[in-house]
Parts: structure tokens; C-alpha cells; sequence
């Protein structure tokens, strides 16, 4: 009488090599998410300003969006509480995208509806038209300084769910400390160079860009010293009034002088730390390397590493920001 055949075994290896394999894949697919997302280390961090144990993550896109919202409030020479405001609505609204659909016709930022009067289509995807048009209509709410985040919100949201803004204020209040200048060396961001560019933002790279969204944020500009040409060689630019910058090769320099605004009343260091912490956000966008601004440097690549200080002797003032642009 023959042995009996072997139990066969092939079939039930390969369906767990072939599991596996999907399985990886899958693992290989989140980590691809996660790099283009910003997450995982690439993403943007702010750090409480008071040493206290608070944080907020958030994605190079998120963190272009705020710093935008935040620029924005910060030219019209609003209150910090006003920026708070304004980012506690759009982390509620859009988690800081700039999205183009939603509940019925709302879009963008502030989910703001062209039916409802807010604008064109067009226009509400334009970030900083979306958060002038919101800062407007927060101006008009008596007091609105001394309502907590969540009832200025609704007054000009007229959201269906009235309270849900309050849990934001938190985080809001961490950001709107880091991106009017209250806070120094707050903000880091990995600041990849090849990060996926986002929605509605897809932004240029070198000195020239840097500064077109300068003006895009903040307004104004005046340009002294050189424009960059193509050839490297520069030529004189007589500018309007306003905030200067300067143009040396890769860097972009914007002294800072404190802001005259009774309602804002930002000092030079805290209007230098409005500019520094919109580059580091805008870094991956922007293809920025480093900020310096008093005393302290920031460099691409480093979102766990806080602001390090850089020797006297080095290209760093208390009177300036300088944003170096990659190669």
C-alpha cells in the first residue's frame, strides 16, 4: 500500500504571502499619504509661548491658510483678538483648506456662500479676499473683542450649529499668538521643498515669489535696493510706501518698524515675528531654506528642532527679517 500524499501546503503559503503583500502595500500607501500631506514629521508645529505644555499640528497647507488669515487681520490693523477669532472660525469651517465645495454653495476658508452675497465663486477661493470679507463683517459686531470665540463667530457665521466654534479657541489662541508676533520662535515646519503645493495656492519659487506673496498677505509693499533678473544682476526699484524689501541674490530682507496702529499696536520685534513665522509656514510653498530675525534661525528640514541662536557675528539683526530662498 502506497503512503499517503503530504497535506498540500502551497496554496495556504502563498495566500499569506499574498495577504502580506497587500498588507504592505497598504502600509506603503499611508506612508506616501502621509509625505505629501505633510504629516509624519513634515507637517508644521506651534509651541506655547509661556513654556507651558501645548502644542497644535497642523499641515504646511494649513499652516499657509492661517498664516494668510492671520497676515491679513494683522494689515488692517486689527486686535490679536480679532485674528483669534477669524482662526477658530476656519478651523471650524474648513480645518484651515481652502475647499471648494461644502453644504450647498458654501466655499472656501470660511465656507462663506456666494448665494448669501459673500462674493463670486471665484473671489471666496481667493484666501485673502474669503478673510478680508470675514474681518469685515466681524467689525461690524458691536464689542466683538470682549464676546468669547464662539458667539463673535456665529454672529457672523449664522453657522446651524452655533457652539461649535468654542472648541477651537484653544488652538486658536496658540496660532493667533504665534502669527501676530506675540510669541517668538513659536512656529517650526519641515519645510520640504517638493511638498505637493496647496489647493488654490500653487505658489513660484525665489526671491521674486517671495515677495509677490508678501504683498499678496500683507499689502503693500515697498521694494528698495535690486530686483533679481534673470541674470542675476540687478537694477533699481523705486517702490510706494509702505513695509520695505530688500533683494541680495537668494535673500529677501523686510525691516521691521513697530506697527502705529492703536488697535494692533505691535511693537518692531513683534511685527519681525509676523514676518518670520508667515515664511516658515510658507516655507515648502515658497521653497524657503532658513529665517533669521533677532538673534534666532530657523532651517528647512528641522520641524522638531526649535529656533536656534546664532552667533553676533552672523547676518541677523533685530531691525529685519531675512528669508534665504533655495537655489
Amino acid at each position: 500500500m502506497s503512503e499517503p500524499s503530504p497535506s498540500p501546503k502551497r496554496p495556504g503559503r502563498l495566500l499569506r504571502l499574498g495577504a502580506a503583500f497587500v498588507v504592505l502595500l497598504a502600509v506603503a500607501g499611508y506612508l506616501v499619504v502621509q509625505y505629501v500631506t505633510g504629516a509624519s514629521g513634515s507637517g508644521c508645529k506651534v509651541v506655547a509661548g509661556d513654556g507651558a505644555d501645548r502644542t497644535y499640528e497642523f499641515t504646511p497647507e494649513q499652516a499657509v491658510n492661517a498664516a494668510t488669515i492671520s497676515a491679513v487681520g494683522t494689515a488692517r490693523g486689527l486686535p490679536e483678538r480679532a485674528v483669534t477669532i477669524a482662526l477658530g472660525t476656519a478651523m471650524q469651517e474648513s480645518a484651515l483648506r481652502n475647499l471648494d465645495h461644502g453644504d450647498r454653495d458654501s466655499l472656501g476658508l470660511f465656507q462663506q456662500r456666494p448665494s448669501q452675497g459673500w462674493g463670486t465663486e471665484q473671489q471666496i477661493m481667493d484666501p485673502v479676499y474669503s478673510a478680508n470679507e470675514f474681518y469685515e463683517h466681524l467689525e461690524k459686531v458691536p464689542d466683538y473683542t470682549e464676546l468669547p470665540l464662539t458667539e463673535a463667530a456665529q454672529l457672523v457665521q449664522r453657522s446651524g450649529f452655533p457652539t461649535a466654534y468654542a472648541k477651537h479657541e484653544p488652538d486658536a489662541q496658540l496660532l493667533a499668538d504665534a502669527f501676530t508676533g506675540r510669541s517668538a520662535a513659536t512656529l517650526t515646519c519641515a519645510g520640504r521643498p517638493d511638498t505637493t503645493q496647496p489647493q488654490g495656492q500653487a505658489r513660484a519659487a525665489g526671491p521674486d515669489a517671495v515677495r509677490s506673496a508678501l504683498v499678496r498677505d500683507f499689502g503693500q509693499l515697498e521694494q528698495t535696493g535690486a530686483e533679481v533678473s534673470a541674470d542675476g544682476q540687478g537694477t533699481p526699484s523705486p517702490s510706494p510706501t509702505g513695509v520695505t524689501t530688500e533683494t541680495s541674490g537668494r535673500t529677501v530682507t523686510v525691516p521691521v518698524t513697530p506697527d502705529t496702529n492703536e488697535a494692533s499696536g505691535s511693537t518692531a520685534e513683534e511685527r519681525g515675528w509676523q514676518v518670520a513665522h508667515w515664511a516658515v509656514a510658507n516655507a515648502s510653498a515658497l521653497r524657503i531654506e532658513n529665517v533669521s530675525f533677532a538673534g534666532r534661525q530657523w532651517t528647512a528640514g528641522t520641524s522638531d528642532e526649535p529656533w536656534t541662536t546664532v552667533d553676533a557675528g552672523d547676518d541677523t539683526s533685530r531691525d529685519a527679517v531675512r528669508i534665504v530662498t533655495a537655489r
